[in-house]
């Protein structure tokens, strides 16, 4: 367990909070590339580490992604027009490119040369996997966009699900990295069978395990590190363990055991302390990765029947999450459909930051408590001068990827030869090329 100074320094992002400020020294996701894919269309709110924003695509196809109010009198630039390579705020009529220059100040004199005097807030952007990136740190330790391991190539499929979480972002990553939960609280979801390795069907994950006791054992890097729970398989266990590896890439992504056809992770960027936009990716080949459409409804996270229009859930701790007691009754382990709202419905009910002081962790609890010294570490480290772990030489090589395998008791984990899912052996390069729009 924590203190309640641990437990602060461990989740607090808004501000001058010194984890806020490690995890601006990464590109973080805005929002979702669908969300603002038309030119001139209509801006949207976010929120990232406190700070409100708008995004908007330009005429011209450029995002911008700005403080949310306008700098004369700071009203919401939401509702402003996105016309002519620029948003216009509706009180007077000033209008910012999507760098934050000001373009007209129709309430202004033009004589004044106001105009030329006043920057706007606005950040560095990329577009990549599916999502609007964002710089949010200082300017002069904005580093080169690098794509995400879950996304290493422009011809990648990224499926995403997008859920806003009432709750911190450290208890979700937790959850996300959690190899010995899935057993019990996914059991409905992610069924043992007598199949060689991990299975995808259209309803369900197939895993060769009945066993709910994972040893659990860690390897450390500079990006992070990875673990591997290592259960006993159906078959043959005098001779192979079952290995589920996950990677802990920091500050906030898990790259997920994958099963046959895709790889998975997720992302969870802190909105504030208390408020999380939670992603959940299939990803890899094109002909193997599930489509936007069957992703979300596979998952219980589609827009207008899980969600509102905001992302946020319907089931919630007032309706008990839609739990089902009478599914429960008929065998169904939690009544609660989808398994990412099983791990929600956990991560609500810890509260709004979860108490650690109360803690009791044991075996099973080897990768949350590598998670929380690590991140302790780097955040100490950094309010002492140390660059943002994660960052430059120390970020994540292009080698390290989860995976899942019945792997024979005389082989090490460590060296086992593991690779993303792909359709064949032929995965795409890994060192693609890109460029990054300043703001």
């Amino acid at each position: 367990m924590l203190t309640n100074e641990e437990n602060d320094l461990l989740c607090r992002v808004v501000g001058p909070a010194p984890m806020g400020q490690l995890m601006r020294r990464h590109w973080t996701p805005v929002c979702l590339i669908e969300e603002v894919s038309e030119p001139d269309g209509t801006p949207i709110r976010a929120r990232l580490f406190g700070e409100d924003l708008v995004v908007f695509r330009d005429t011209e196809g450029r995002v911008g992604v700005m403080d949310e109010y306008c700098p004369h009198r700071r009203v919401s630039l939401v509702f402003g027009r996105n016309e002519d390579c620029g948003l216009r705020c509706l009180y007077h009529g000033w209008k910012m490119d999507v760098s934050g220059n000001v373009l007209e100040m129709v309430s202004e004199p033009a004589a004044s040369g106001m105009a030329s005097k006043v920057k706007h807030l606005a950040y560095p952007t990329k577009e990549w996997g599916g999502f609007v990136w964002a710089y949010m740190g200082p300017s002069d330790t904005q580093p080169e966009f690098q794509p995400p391991a879950w996304a290493p190539t422009a011809d990648t499929r990224v499926t995403i699900a997008k859920t806003i979480i009432p709750c911190n972002w450290a208890q979700i990553l937790e959850g996300a990295i959690d190899s010995a939960h899935s057993s019990s609280l996914h059991s409905s979801d992610m069924v043992p069978a007598r199949v060689d390795s991990a299975k995808a069907t259209d309803g369900m994950w197939l895993r060769p395990s009945t066993d709910k006791a994972p040893r659990l054992q860690v390897e450390r890097g500079a990006y992070g590190f990875r673990y591997a729970a290592i259960r006993r398989p159906i078959s043959n266990a005098a001779a192979n363990d079952y290995v589920r590896a996950t990677v802990f890439v920091a500050p906030a992504t898990a790259l997920i055991p994958p099963n046959n056809l895709y790889n998975v992770a997720n992302i969870n960027v802190p909105m504030d302390d208390t408020n999380t936009a939670f992603y959940f990716m299939a990803w890899g080949h094109p002909s193997q990765t599930p489509d936007t459409a069957s992703w979300r409804k596979f998952l219980g996270q589609t827009v207008g029947v899980d969600l509102d229009e905001t992302y946020v859930p319907l089931r919630n701790r007032r309706n008990n999450f839609w739990q089902d007691r009478a599914a429960m009754k008929a065998g169904n382990f939690t009544g609660i459909t989808g398994f990412p709202n099983q791990d929600i419905a956990m991560w609500v009910t810890m509260g709004p930051i979860a108490d650690r002081t109360h803690e009791r962790l044991g075996a099973s609890d080897v990768a949350v408590v590598e998670f929380r010294k690590q991140m302790l570490e780097a955040v100490r480290a950094f309010q002492g001068g140390a660059p943002a772990i994660g960052t430059g030489s120390a970020s994540i090589p292009s080698a390290i990827c989860s995976f899942q395998a019945i792997v024979p008791k005389t082989i090490d984990w460590r060296v086992f030869p593991s690779k993303y899912v792909w359709d064949d052996t032929n995965a795409p390069a890994l060192e693609p090329s890109y460029s990054t729009s300043p703001a």
